[in-house]
């Protein structure tokens, strides 16, 4: 063995045929991406066009929503009152709310398909996008391997540092994640879990209640059950409203955050939301509206949490290259400079801000309410989506 040459020509040979099929096969994984992108650009378009169509579909519900109930309500007392109207009436009353259930009945069926439409799409552009991923991966691999044969170390070992930024980055996005899913944990157990537990407990109190004191004081701790299981239902829907509006993608910004309130709203009696939404409104990518939404949400929760207010004013202005955000109240206020590298809260939307390129400003004193300004700049957003 040792007796024998080395064929450095064939070597090379070797060498040079291993260099054009990788670099074959690049070509052909990037040929493959580029058709799953174009794949993806339809299917994009197709989703959007799902989503109008949703949109406009809810936007005639809630408009057949109101026509019947007021139909239902005219057959009601036409139905109550029957010898003071006609037979012609009658029937009309019958027939404008049947053909209204109807026609609701239909605007719902047509919203269900066009949402599990929606969804199948929004599945396959995840797994077309993983596709895309992909590709790009073993591009990228190729690649550094291809350096590693072709150029000097130095080039490697930059590719390598750029692979290990983008593993830690996504390790931190894990974290994340495994933080938002111990914080909904904890709000289940210590709200809905918690509530239900109490629900075994008085169901247990009722029927004792029945049997030392009768049928009229079983009927009274019913009662609380029925109230007690009432706010578990409220507490769960919230917790699932809080982890995603699905009417953000079908419906953009305004109209979501206007949704959100009013419930919101709901939820905390005694508290009034002002909203108003001024200029042209627009949509952006999703995770872009999210996190506004989020600003907005957080800065809503710590006005009643903390502030105990009233009254809130929330105002979106819409200008050309930016979007002017002010969440105002009456509540209890606080010190600034004290409060704001304590709380959790006005970080977290600070950090928020800052992801976004935009600026944030606060201004409150104790007993004077409480004022921020978002200052988000849009016109980047739009250039990156045109």
């Amino acid at each position: 063995m040792s007796g024998k040459k080395v064929d450095i020509k064939s070597l090379d040979l070797i060498f040079n045929k291993m260099i054009q099929t990788m670099d074959q096969s690049k070509s052909d994984i990037f040929i493959i991406s580029e058709q799953s992108r174009q794949s993806f650009d339809n299917m994009k378009k197709e989703l959007d066009e799902v989503r109008t169509a949703i949109s406009r579909v809810i936007t005639e519900g809630d408009y057949l929503e109101d026509k019947t109930r007021y139909a239902r309500r005219r057959l009601a007392e036409v139905s109550k009152n029957f010898n003071s109207f006609t037979e012609t009436q009658v029937r009309q009353a019958y027939e404008t709310a049947n053909d209204l259930q109807i026609k609701l009945s239909i605007n719902r069926t047509e919203e269900k398909q066009l949402r599990e439409r929606r969804d199948d799409l929004e599945r396959r552009l995840l797994a077309l996008q993983d596709t895309i991923q992909r590709a790009d991966q073993l591009v990228n691999q190729v690649n550094v391997v291809l350096n590693y044969l072709t150029m000097d170390l130095k080039d490697v070992g930059q590719a390598l540092e750029s692979a290990k930024v983008r593993q830690d980055f996504s390790m931190k996005i894990i974290e994340a994640q495994e933080e938002e899913r111990k914080r909904v944990s904890r709000e289940i157990h210590d709200g809905p879990a918690q509530m239900m537990a109490n629900v075994l407990v008085r169901s247990d109190l009722i029927e004792r209640t029945y049997t030392e004191k009768g049928p009229e004081s079983a009927f009274v701790e019913i009662g609380s059950l029925k109230e007690m299981v009432r706010n578990a239902l409220s507490e769960v829907r919230r917790i699932i409203y809080d982890l995603r509006p699905m009417a953000l993608d079908d419906l953009g910004l305004a109209p979501t955050l206007k949704k959100y309130l009013a419930t919101f709203e709901g939820y905390n009696t005694g508290t009034t939301i002002h909203f108003q939404s001024i200029g042209e409104e627009r949509r952006f990518l999703s995770n872009y509206e999210i996190s506004i939404f989020r600003l907005i949400q957080e800065a809503v929760t710590n006005s009643v949490k903390h502030g105990k207010s009233k009254d809130i004013w929330v105002k979106i202005e819409w200008l050309t290259d930016v979007m002017n955000i002010v969440v105002k109240d009456n509540g209890v206020g606080f010190e600034p400079k004290i409060v704001k590298d304590q709380s959790f809260g006005l970080i977290g939307m600070q950090e928020r801000v800052d992801l976004l390129k935009g600026e944030m400003a606060i201004s409150s004193a104790p007993s004077k309410g409480a004022l921020l300004l978002f200052r988000i700049p849009i016109k980047l957003k739009l250039e990156e989506e045109s």
